[in-house]
């Protein structure tokens, strides 16, 4: 299986308002005047099967997601390698999402190509209602997530 390096992951709705900060925060990345070099920026939307691919080719793996972490809305969170897998087996919540994340890195893990580094950037949501926006205070969050995503690429890359 040919490795894929660094994989970003943006996942989640966009027409569910702060539901989909990960996919809006994947296209800021990508639209920045200096993407990260070697780099694959994935939109998974509301996740399937169809990712266990992808995730199982990466080195690195950086999901970016609305997370329910019980703080402010437009929170940030990283959770990077066993935090993440913590996060993700105790955090086990209903899912607008075909499949959960969960699913996805266990499918990995059974087949031996759970990614060596892997982050979760979690932002708190405050509103899942019908809209395609996300509101001010997750839209803010957006901005600071990448830079976290950002963070963990240049300190992963040392």
């Amino acid at each position: 299986m040919e490795r894929a390096g660094t994989v970003v992951l943006g996942i989640g709705n966009t027409l569910l308002t702060d539901e989909g900060a990960g996919v809006h925060a994947i296209r800021m990345l990508e639209g920045r005047p200096d993407p990260p070099l070697a780099v694959r920026f994935v939109d998974g939307g509301t996740l399937s099967f169809t990712l266990a691919g992808p995730i199982a080719q990466a080195d690195n793996l950086i999901v970016m997601d609305a997370a329910e972490l019980g703080e402010a809305p437009g929170s940030v969170a990283v959770f990077v390698d066993e935090e993440m897998d913590r996060f993700l087996g105790t955090r086990r919540k209903r899912s607008v999402h075909e499949v959960g994340l969960l699913d996805l890195m266990q499918i990995a893990r059974l087949t031996g190509c759970l990614p060596a580094r892997r982050a979760l950037i979690g932002i708190q949501p405050g509103c899942i209602e019908w809209g395609e926006r996300p509101t001010p205070p997750v839209e803010r969050a957006i901005g600071e997530a990448c830079e976290r995503a950002l963070g963990l690429l240049a300190r992963w890359r040392a």
